[in-house]
């Protein structure tokens, strides 16, 4: 199994599907299934079940993660310190952040590092998905949590404040909560667990027992937009939510700390382009 098609099998192993395969590699779906069918047909082995719900591993695909993974390990490494070494101020970086945190500072950070780098060129990829920097999903990452991944560098940005929000319209219909008695009757917008799983069982210190979740997103934005529309109550970040003349702060004596880092690996800090990324975010952090 030669790199290329391990890449192949890793994706499909990780996406369960060809068309996720496909984005995953940013390559075509029927690409993905030749790529497949080769391999299968080299190794005189079947990789995956094709089922109705998608693609699952064979004790022969089992057999062969492992070593596809360690194959890949071995790339990107080599990947990085080739990138490492580049003491030139062009090339391509690719930042990962969420949205509210792009349009907070790091998109001003990065107008500001084109007007001194302009040959850096790069890859906002926004999600609240954590990317993955060991598999070179991202070469910097601004998060809220500390990685704990040992090839993994971070550097503490700041700390923010969150606080419960909800719009003028919806106090003035439903009231604000009784801090002693919680959110129990109230309606919540709250994020998906697979971004927050917290928020499903407590929101800004309060049990939601008795209240009514009406929305789940997955962005900060979309999670202030809820909130704008009258949706409910959420817990929002008080930099951002604090001055919007439609939103009341519920509870002001209320409030929970979080962190920003700036997260990248170990490898990529002898990268020039890497570096002059990172100490422009670290430099556009607001006060």
């Amino acid at each position: 199994m030669d790199w290329d098609n391990a890449r192949v099998f890793l994706a499909i192993h990780r996406a369960g599907t060809l068309r996720g395969a496909a984005a995953q590699l940013n390559i075509d779906q029927a690409t993905v299934g030749r790529r497949l069918a080769a391999l299968e047909a080299s190794l005189g082995a079947t990789l995956f079940l094709r089922t109705p719900s998608g693609y699952v591993p064979t004790p022969a695909g089992e057999a062969a993660a492992r070593p596809a993974a360690l194959m890949e390990e071995a790339a990107l490494q080599l990947q990085r310190e080739m990138q490492g070494s580049d003491h030139r101020l062009a090339g391509t970086v690719r930042v990962a952040t969420t949205d509210t945190l792009a349009v907070h500072f790091v998109m001003a950070a990065l107008a500001r590092l084109h007007e001194v780098h302009p040959d850096i060129a790069i890859e906002l990829h926004v999600d609240t998905s954590i990317a993955s920097l060991t598999r070179r999903e991202a070469d910097l990452a601004v998060r809220t949590l500390r990685p704990t991944e040992p090839d993994l560098i971070s550097r503490h940005l700041t700390r923010r404040a969150g606080a419960l929000f909800a719009s003028r319209a919806y106090v003035e219909r439903r009231g604000v909560p009784d801090i002693d008695a919680g959110l129990a009757g109230h309606d919540l917008v709250i994020f998906h667990p697979s971004v927050a799983p917290r928020q499903s069982r407590e929101l800004g210190g309060a049990s939601v027992a008795g209240a009514r979740i009406v929305m789940q997103v997955n962005t900060g934005m979309m999670l202030q937009q809820a909130v704008r529309a009258g949706l409910g109550i959420a817990e929002l970040p008080i930099h951002m939510a604090g001055g919007d003349p439609g939103l009341v702060r519920i509870w002001p004596e209320r409030q929970h700390w979080y962190d920003l880092y700036l997260v990248m690996h170990g490898d990529l800090g002898r990268s020039a382009r890497v570096r002059a990324v990172a100490e422009a975010i670290v430099a556009g952090v607001p006060d």
